[in-house]
């Protein structure tokens, strides 16, 4: 028996041992990154973020909290030249937004069940998403698009093989436009390799993003010009399944520090946000 007992675990210990080198071997070989859409794959991403906003107006503080739930579905329909075609439908949305006046959420309701087509490239480089410019909501009196959001959804890949600790540039600019303002965020990540993680049984990279970036913009509302600027810190960790080229997870941690300038009123009105998201592939097909 005790014979046995030993050759039991020794086998135990070899498989484990086994393992063990085969993954490290796996961790040590540079990887190559890159997204995969068949036609016909479906993935439907669920996503949270919270947006806390504090604004300082003579002498008063004035805060502002922004909650959203969404659902979305990407479903591939091949290649357009050397990029996947998607059609993007918009399963849910939801927006609550509580401040100083009061209950200012939005009706989402319209823009349920809504799709559009977009283009990815095999890095995640987002190059065209102009259909969702029609699919809008109003916030107050303002009208507002979907396209800003669908800019930055899927993080970008580094182009080229990658060990543990290897870092890549990545860059993005976005503008959110509202009926009265426009604002054009331009954000900079360096990106880091980490590791390895299995994830919802698939082997992922966990990637870091440290982003940096600055915001510009301008509007009028009441009859005042309006000129926005600020900048923009943050870190986001992403897990990229690395077999399967797919888009797993992310978890990301922003603080905007801005300033609003009513010029005629000689004023300038400082405001910081703080935001924390998640993203989560629930399904694919």
């Amino acid at each position: 028996m005790t014979t046995r007992r030993s050759f039991i675990k020794r086998a135990a210990f070899a498989a484990g041992l086994a393992a063990a080198i085969g993954l490290a071997a796996w961790a040590a070989a540079a990887t190559v990154l890159e997204y995969k859409m068949p036609a016909g794959r479906a993935l439907t991403y669920e996503s949270r973020s919270e947006q806390a906003q504090v604004m300082e107006v003579m002498g008063q503080t004035m805060d502002t909290t922004t909650v959203s739930t969404s659902a979305f579905t990407f479903k591939s329909k091949g290649l357009k030249d050397k990029n996947f075609l998607m059609g993007v439908t918009i399963d849910d949305l939801s927006i609550s937004v509580t401040g100083a006046q009061g209950d200012m959420s939005p009706d989402t309701s319209a823009v349920k069940g809504k799709s559009f087509d977009m283009v990815l490239s095999p890095l995640g480089a987002e190059v065209d998403v102009s259909g969702a410019e029609a699919i809008t909501y109003a916030i107050a009196t303002e009208s507002r698009d979907l396209s800003s959001g669908f800019k930055t959804f899927f993080p970008d890949m580094p182009g080229k093989p990658v060990n543990v600790g290897d870092t890549w540039p990545s860059s993005v600019s976005t503008t959110e436009k509202t009926t009265s303002m426009s604002i054009r965020i331009e954000l900079q990540n360096v990106n880091t390799l980490e590791g390895f993680e299995t994830v919802d049984g698939m082997e992922c990279a966990r990637i870091a993003a440290q982003v940096t970036g600055t915001i510009n913009g301008s509007g009028n509302q009441m009859g005042q010009d309006l000129t926005f600027a600020g900048t923009v810190k943050g870190k986001d960790v992403y897990y990229f399944a690395v077999k399967e080229g797919l888009y797993v997870k992310a978890v990301s941690d922003s603080t905007a520090q801005m300033s609003i300038d009513v010029a005629a009123a000689g004023m300038s009105i400082p405001v910081t946000q703080t935001s924390k998201s998640e993203v989560k592939l629930s399904k694919k097909s």
